[in-house]
């Protein structure tokens, strides 16, 4: 059963996003240039990554662009068994909680192609941890009436952390004007082996509605 914890949400509150790109856009909005995807699959596809042993450490970076300066859009990876929730709630990271208890998936807003990053090291990883969902979620989205028709040129893409190659890779191509945050998509175990599925589905939900939705409990102070 998941235990209360104080609500980390507002004390890791971001006035803006910390990394900087090369901007051809409107006055006031950070533009990124999009790295070259190579091996792209589409939205509801399932891609066969391989076995934890043969994968060792892989890495999801991701990235996106806005077209309203006031959106701060930010990552976070939820760590889920088999029954689609967490095992405690600590078992997520993002910016505020960049480390999940077993040191397997590191979170990092430090990169210089793509916006932020997971790094997971699937030798590590708990082995109750079936599956590893990534959101986009737009900070402060409901008092500032942001919404996810304000995003264009969002991406996940896999990598192997030791080579950097590209596994596989997701562009969004629908951007909902009644969602706040976007499973843009997951890796999870299935027979053995890794798989990557291209989710591009969100949900009405702020970042402390998805942590209710997947079972870590945020007490409020």
């Amino acid at each position: 059963m998941s235990s209360r914890v104080s609500n980390p949400l507002p004390s890791y509150r971001r006035s803006a996003q910390q990394n900087t790109f090369t901007s051809s856009a409107p006055s006031g909005i950070s533009h990124q240039i999009m790295p070259a995807l190579i091996n792209q699959t589409r939205k509801g596809q399932k891609t066969l990554l391989g076995d934890a042993i043969s994968l060792g450490k892989i890495k999801a970076c991701l990235g996106w662009n806005v077209k309203n300066p006031a959106c701060d859009v930010d990552v976070s990876a939820f760590l889920l068994g088999r029954d689609g929730k967490v095992s405690g709630d600590d078992w997520f990271v993002f910016y505020g909680q960049k480390e999940s208890p077993d040191c397997s998936v590191i979170f990092s807003d430090r990169e210089n192609t793509d916006r932020e990053s997971v790094a997971i090291d699937l030798s590590r990883l708990n082995p109750s941890i079936t599956r590893i969902v990534f959101v986009l979620t737009i900070n402060d989205a409901f008092s500032k009436r942001l919404n996810f028709g304000m995003i264009e040129d969002a991406y996940v893409r896999i990598l192997d952390a030791a080579s950097d190659r590209e596994l596989v890779s997701f562009v969004m191509d629908e951007y909902y004007s009644n969602v706040i945050s976007m499973m843009i998509g997951e890796v999870y175990l299935h027979n053995g082996n890794w798989k990557f599925n291209a989710i591009g589905n969100g949900v009405a939900k702020d970042l402390e509605g998805l942590c209710g939705l997947y079972g870590v409990q945020v007490k409020q102070t």
